[in-house]
């Protein structure tokens, strides 16, 4: 069997999304593959650069909005809704966006980013500094979204409430008008933004 590097890339994603990143291993890539494990060191010398060329796919193509006639900080926005899409669209995205190396495509997503808020008249290390507070939070809302949530089963919901009623007070509050995770992103990535 001829393999070439994206028909790996390819069955490491559907890997990926059939069972998590820990069973990502070149091992069990091979087997889904049906050669043997060495035969994929041509292409990828190791996990690490597994886990990078996984990390392109993810983010092949992250559809950038066209350059802003008004307002960066609308258009910033907009970027990293996009990009926390294309992490959600696979389990464990963002870790496997956080344990990348050199990843050409998100450095792609920062280089866009900064030029256009440089475009737009911020000095550049400013569009640096928000290009990277806005992708580092995309990415680490998102790791916290894929974790594994905590069996409830046993939850003690009424002390929860008891010992931290302003916290759940916000989280009533903020929901009660129908509000989602996808609103609360936008809000929390604006505030961040403006």
């Amino acid at each position: 069997m001829s393999l070439d590097k994206p028909q790996i890339v390819r069955e490491a994603v559907a890997l990926l999304d059939a069972d998590g990143l820990e069973h990502v291993t070149l091992r069990k890539l091979a087997a889904r593959l049906g050669v043997q494990a060495p035969t994929l060191y041509w292409h990828l010398p190791n996990k690490a650069a597994l886990i990078t060329a996984i990390a392109e796919e993810v983010l092949t193509p992250l559809p950038v909005p066209p350059p802003p006639a008004g307002r960066w900080q609308d258009w910033l926005i907009d970027l990293a809704q996009r990009l926390r899409a294309a992490l959600l669209a696979h389990p464990d995205g963002a870790r496997v966006i956080a344990a990348a190396q050199l990843s050409r495509n998100m450095a792609a997503v920062s280089e866009i980013a900064m030029s256009t808020l440089v475009a737009h008249g911020l000095p550049l290390r400013e569009a640096r500094l928000r290009v990277l507070t806005v992708e580092r939070f995309t990415i680490g809302y998102v790791l916290e979204e894929q974790a594994p949530r905590p069996d409830v089963a046993n939850f003690d919901v009424a002390a929860f409430t008891a010992s931290y009623p302003t916290v759940i007070a916000g989280i009533t509050e903020y929901f009660q008008d129908g509000s989602t995770a996808d609103d609360l992103f936008r809000d929390l990535v604006t505030l961040i933004v403006d």
